[in-house]
Formats: C-alpha cells, sequence, structure tokens
C-alpha cells in the first residue's frame, strides 16, 4: 500500500515538472529516494515564487511522501525497540510538518514506547527482587496497550515460569516456607490450626459454618507450612482466603461459600491472530468460565473470574492467539516448444495446356489447328529444398505469499468472448456474451509443519485458443476450441528446497507428399517426382517451485505446555501435591504435637554433633531454608555465616537481615530454622552457609568439640 500510494505521487510529480528547473531537479531527487531534499529544494522555490500554484501543489505532494517515507522507517525503529533512532525520525517529521496527523501520531506512540521502557525496567528490577505481584501488574498493563512489545512478552515469559502453578503472595513466603513435621490422631480441626498458627506466626479465622467437632487424623515429615495446609483444607473440604499478611479466612469449599468470599476480577483480552470465537470455547471448557462477553469487531474477550483462574486463562489464550505460518512460494512456469520443418523434392509443373497462342480469341477455327500449341508453366521442375527451426521459453515467475492453509492464485492470460445468439417466438433474436479464461492458471494450497517443511497441494492448468467454429443455421452461433493441459499433485518440501514438475508435452509430427501422383510416393525415389515436407512441433510445461518459510509458528518452553489446572469443580485452586525438597523438619510447638525423630548421626565421645541441613540451590528472589540440628544431650552454642552479597534475611528485618551473620543457641536434642532470601544480581553464583564458633560443655563442664555435619553450598539460579 505504501508502495502505491508513493508510485501515485511520483507519477503526479512527473506530470508538473515539464518547464520549471525547480521542479525537474525535485523529481530526481524523489526518484533517488531523498524525499527531504526534494521538499526543501521545493518550500524554497515556492517561497520565492509564492504565485506559482504548480509549485505549491508540487510542495504539498512532496511534503506528504516525505513524511510517508520518514513514518515508515519510525514504525520499524519503534517494533525493535530502538527509541532513539525513532526520536530522530521523529524530530524531522516535526521539520516537515509538526502538525501533521503522522507526525502526531508518531508523537503519541514514542511518548506512550517511553513510558513502557521505563515501566518494564522497574518490573525486570521487580522480577528480580521476588515480587512478583507487582511485576506481573505492570507487563500485564503494557501488554494492554501494546501487545507486540517485545520485552514485555519475555518478561511475561518468565513470570509464567514462575506462576505455574501460582504461588503464594511474596509477603507470606517466609512464614509459609517454614518446614514442619506434624503427627495428629483424630485431633479437632481448630487445634490443628492453633499449632500451625503458634509455629508459623500465621493468624487464623474461621468462617461460621466451619464444623468445630471435625476431627483430623495426619502424619507429615519434611513440608512446609503452605502444603501442610493445603492438605488439611483439601481432605476437610475447606477453602482459604488471605486476608493480609499473616491472616487467613477458613470457609467451607462450596459452591455458596465461594460465591460469598471468592474475590473476583475481570480481564480483557484483545486477540491479534486467533478467532474470539474459538477463545471464548477454549476458555469456557477448561477454566469453567460462565461470565464471558466477546466483541468481533474488536476481536475482543472479555472474562470475570478469580484471579488464579485469570491467570489460567492468560496462559491458554497466550497458547492459542500465536501469528499464523507464512510461507513465500517462488514459482517458474516455463512452457518449452520446438518447432521444425524440412520439405525436400522436385516440384513438377501440374497444369499443361493445348491450344492457340492467341489467348484473347474466344472461338478458334478448325482450320487454324495447326497452328495449336502445347503449353507448359515455366519452369518445368522446381527444386525446393527448406528447413525452419523455431524454439520458443515463455517464462513465467510469480512470487506467492500465502497464509497457512489458504489458497495462492495465480491466472496470467487473456478472456476470450463467445457470442451466443438466442431466438425466441415474438421477441426476436438476443445475444449473450461469455467468456474464456485462456493461459496460465496455477493454485497452491500449502500447509506449514512444525519442522519447516511444507505441505503443498498443487494444481496446474495451462490452456491455449484453438480454431473458431460456427455452428451454422439461421441463427450461428460461435464457439473456440480450447486445448488444455492439467496437472493436479500434492507434495511437502523442505523450506528453500526446489521441485521440478514437467512431462505436459504436446508432441505433433505431420509428414505431407505433393507431386506426380504414385510415382512421388516411392521409398527412395519419390523425391525425385514431388515434395516431401517433414514437420514436426512438440511443446513441454515445466513448474519449479520452491517455498520459503517466513514466518512458522513460535511454540512457548515445554515446561509451559504442562498448566496446572486445579480441579474439576474449581479449575483455579491450589492442587495439595507435596513438592519435593531438601528442607529439614522443625516441630511446631503443643501438646497434640508427636516428637520428630532425626536420624542421629554417631558423636565419638568427648564431641557433639551439629547437623546443617540446606537446599542444593535457589533462584533470585526466592527463599532458602536453613536447618540446624542439635543431636547431642548438651546445648550448642555458634554462629551461622553467609555470604551477604548474595544473601539477606528473610524472617528478620532491619540491620540483622543484612548482616551475614546469626547467633544460634541450641537446646539438647532441638532444632531450629533460619530463612534467607537471595538477593537481586546473584544470578549464577555460589555461596557458602556455615556453623561456626560452635561451643558446648558437657555435664561436667568440660569442654567439647564441635563437629558440623551437612553440605552448606548453594547456587543461585536465574528465574
Amino acid at each position: 500500500m505504501i508502495r502505491a500510494s508513493a508510485t501515485a505521487l511520483l507519477l503526479l510529480l512527473l506530470t508538473a515538472c515539464a518547464a520549471n528547473p525547480a521542479l525537474r531537479e525535485a523529481d530526481a531527487l524523489a526518484r533517488r529516494g531523498e524525499h527531504e531534499g526534494a521538499w526543501r529544494l521545493l518550500r524554497d522555490a515556492a517561497t520565492a515564487a509564492p504565485q506559482d500554484a504548480e509549485l505549491r501543489s508540487a510542495l504539498q505532494r512532496q511534503r506528504e511522501l516525505s513524511l510517508l517515507a520518514l513514518a515508515t522507517q519510525a514504525e520499524s525503529t519503534r517494533a525493535v525497540g530502538q527509541l532513539d533512532a525513532t526520536a530522530e525520525l521523529l524530530r524531522r517529521m516535526e521539520a516537515v510538518d509538526a502538525q501533521a496527523p503522522r507526525t502526531r501520531a508518531l508523537q503519541a506512540a514514542l511518548r506512550r514506547a517511553r513510558g513502557h521502557e521505563a515501566r518494564l525496567a522497574q518490573a525486570s528490577r521487580q522480577l528480580q527482587a521476588g515480587q512478583l505481584d507487582a511485576a506481573r501488574d505492570t507487563v500485564t498493563q503494557v501488554l494492554a496497550e501494546d501487545p507486540g512489545q517485545p520485552l514485555a512478552l519475555s518478561l511475561q515469559q518468565k513470570l509464567r515460569q514462575r506462576y505455574a502453578p501460582p504461588p503464594v503472595p511474596s509477603t507470606l513466603a517466609a512464614a509459609y516456607q517454614k518446614p514442619v513435621s506434624l503427627e495428629f490422631r483424630d485431633a479437632p480441626l481448630r487445634t490443628v490450626f492453633e499449632a500451625l498458627g503458634r509455629g508459623a506466626g500465621v493468624n487464623f479465622v474461621f468462617d461460621k459454618d466451619v464444623k468445630a467437632d471435625a476431627r483430623v487424623s495426619l502424619y507429615l515429615k519434611d513440608v512446609s507450612v503452605d502444603e501442610a495446609m493445603r492438605v488439611v483444607l483439601s481432605t476437610q473440604q475447606l477453602e482459604r482466603k488471605l486476608l493480609n499478611d499473616n491472616s487467613v479466612l477458613i470457609y467451607p469449599n462450596t459452591p455458596q461459600k465461594q460465591r460469598e468470599h471468592q474475590e473476583l476480577v475481570t480481564r480483557s483480552f484483545y486477540l491479534n491472530n486467533a478467532d474470539v470465537k474459538q477463545a471464548q470455547a477454549l476458555v469456557r471448557m477448561m477454566a469453567k468460565t460462565r461470565d464471558l462477553f466477546v466483541d468481533e469487531r474488536l476481536n475482543l474477550l472479555v472474562a470475570r473470574d478469580t484471579p488464579e483462574v485469570i491467570a489460567m486463562i492468560e496462559q491458554l489464550i497466550a497458547g492459542l492467539d500465536l501469528p499464523e505460518p507464512e510461507v513465500m512460494l517462488d514459482v517458474e512456469v516455463l512452457e518449452l516448444g520446438s518447432d521444425r520443418t524440412a520439405e525436400a523434392g522436385l516440384n513438377w509443373a501440374t497444369d499443361a495446356t493445348y491450344g492457340s497462342a492467341d489467348v484473347a480469341a474466344a472461338l478458334v477455327p478448325w482450320s487454324s489447328r495447326g497452328s495449336f500449341r502445347t503449353l507448359v508453366a515455366n519452369p518445368v521442375v522446381a527444386a525446393r529444398l527448406k528447413g525452419t527451426t523455431g524454439a520458443s521459453n515463455l517464462l513465467a515467475n510469480p512470487k506467492l505469499r500465502a497464509r497457512n492453509k489458504e489458497k495462492a492464485k495465480i491466472q496470467i492470460g487473456d478472456r476470450v468472448p463467445v457470442f451466443t445468439s438466442t431466438s425466441t417466438a415474438n421477441v426476436g433474436v438476443s445475444t449473450a456474451v461469455t467468456y474464456i479464461d485462456v493461459g496460465l492458471k496455477l493454485e497452491v494450497e500449502p500447509t506449514v509443519q512444525l519442522d519447516n517443511e511444507v505441505v503443498m497441494k498443487v494444481n496446474l492448468e495451462v490452456s491455449s485458443l484453438g480454431l473458431k467454429e460456427s455452428s451454422g443455421g439461421p441463427q450461428p452461433t460461435s464457439a473456440y476450441r480450447i486445448g488444455s493441459r492439467t496437472a493436479s499433485t500434492s507434495l511437502r518440501l523442505r523450506d528453500g528446497e526446489t521441485q521440478v514438475l514437467a512431462g505436459l508435452i504436446n508432441d505433433e509430427d505431420r509428414k505431407n507428399i505433393s507431386g506426380v501422383p504414385y510415382a512421388s510416393e516411392a521409398p527412395l525415389l519419390g523425391r525425385l517426382f514431388g515434395v516431401h515436407t517433414d514437420s514436426r512441433k512438440k511443446t513441454e510445461i515445466v513448474l519449479l517451485i520452491t517455498p520459503h518459510v517466513l514466518r512458522n509458528l513460535s511454540l512457548p518452553d515445554a515446561s509451559q505446555s504442562i498448566l496446572a489446572s486445579g480441579f474439576d469443580a474449581n479449575p483455579g485452586a491450589e492442587g495439595v501435591r507435596l513438592r519435593s525438597r531438601g528442607s529439614v523438619a522443625a516441630p511446631l510447638s503443643g501438646d497434640t504435637l508427636a516428637p520428630v525423630v532425626q536420624p542421629a548421626s554417631v558423636a565419638k565421645p568427648g564431641e557433639a554433633v551439629v547437623e546443617l541441613q540446606t537446599s542444593a540451590n535457589t533462584a533470585v528472589g526466592e527463599t532458602l531454608t536453613v536447618g540446624l540440628t542439635n543431636t547431642a544431650a548438651v546445648p550448642v552454642a555458634g554462629t551461622l555465616t553467609y555470604d551477604v552479597s548474595l544473601f539477606t534475611r528473610a524472617d528478620a528485618g532491619g540491620a540483622e537481615a543484612s548482616s551475614g551473620s546469626v547467633d544460634v543457641a541450641l537446646a539438647p536434642q532441638a532444632q531450629t530454622v533460619i530463612v534467607l532470601r537471595a538477593r537481586p544480581g546473584s544470578a549464577g553464583q555460589s555461596g557458602i552457609v556455615e556453623f561456626v564458633n560452635a561451643k558446648a560443655t558437657g555435664a561436667k563442664g568440660e569442654p567439647l568439640n564441635v563437629r558440623v555435619e551437612g553440605e552448606g553450598n548453594v547456587e543461585v539460579r536465574a528465574n
């Protein structure tokens, strides 16, 4: 469209540059693509001759051409994130016409892109710091305004990895990741939650319909508070709602209570590629969402559901709203023809007359018969030696760009009219005209595979116009004899592979003899008594087709192909499957908790053993649980040290959170847990967590050697 508009404006400029030198020079600059130079030249000329209407008209047209060229470049640079280059192009557009609609539109787009850049930088910092909810909200807002923003799409992919399944808000991560071991035998439900609350520092509020006499029997070891809570809620048909940083509401998991307590959000999805009706069917089937609205005019889907379900809908639509694959088909159609004719022999005179030499006399007396003469054409015999050879190579080389599973069609040739006359009683004669397509017709339907191979259905038809024939009669009609050659096939080609389809051959061989009857037909001496004409005409259609995949499906990571979808009755709920953890068990206080028995290390006489347990790795912004277990019968005191450049305390604040050391006092046969968090910028590094300066005193007051067992090396991975 841009090239067509530019061409039209250039043609208009050509008509106006016959006399004025400025017009001719500006036209030469515009042909070389120097539209701004042409505009400045015409501007100066129009300023010098303000009454010249031709110059003013050419200046206006050149201004539009300059803005069009600059806007096209600016759109390309803005799409790839080169905002500084876009700003320079905008400055040049403002010099041409600061009030033009194209200039003002680019000003607004650049301001919005600058704002998106700043907000995405903030979202990236939030993601590094583990503030997933804030980063996700920012990225969602940016993509709602600019669905193709590359940095926002990249951050969205990272957030999806962190949001599968939807995590606990980061403000509760430290409390929820404390490890516990629980053993209850037919214990009251509220007693279990009281024990969890005392150990994790979480407040529980119960709905009035929660049964107070419900009994719980479970045995859990080495699980987090979050996992223990989800197991209890699932087995008792209960659900939870987070009230603030350390408070949770417990209510029955029934449809009525869910409508009372679950907070809903509304999200609008503007689809770029997928059909909104298909997206509606997908969301309704997979997410069980009933509150849906679609606008086919805007390709808009609006959904209203819980935040967890909305997060699942986002990932479902992201997997559906992918651009269609496209392929460029480089086609060459050749018609190769050869025509060879050979004539050889003696051409004898075919007429002889006997009569008067006076050809003007109509009647000749019989008495003058002696003057009759024999007349034969001169020469009597003529030798004919003639040979002709011809070759033709008709080439059509179209380039077709087609979407996946859609037909691309090209037709090159003529439309031949055929007249048909119809005679009707008491009406008269009417003539109708119909048209027949003659020439080359090619249809290709490509299907792009994920491995960049293209499956194509190809239909080729080559037709030629033959003799015109008439039906005769009082109302004659005419028709043409059409010669046609067709081919239909299906093939699979790699990207850039060329396939040759040939063999559509028309071979015509003719032989003609003229001369003395019978004698000219002799096998060897026949050419002495006549002329033998041999002609051969051969044509062949050759099709060469080469697919070039321009854009294939950009599939999400394999980790994103499996999406946690909750339960059938509650698609957005968190599952109760327990994760594999490397943390230790920390029994909660309470009379109903059984003591946790840890596998004790064998201590030598005169020493105490402290076990150090931690995860082998963590991610930026995530927490790291460090457990210390005193297996001795005497108290042990010491200091837990960690690399302050990589970690900070997640369960403390102020200077204590970044001191790099924690003083620990372990009672006999006791455990303690310290929760750390990986700092931003620590990805790809490793640190050591150690228990040092450990001291213990025996029953008689003698100092004991303290041995620390366990691995304290921790690697920090990227998000």
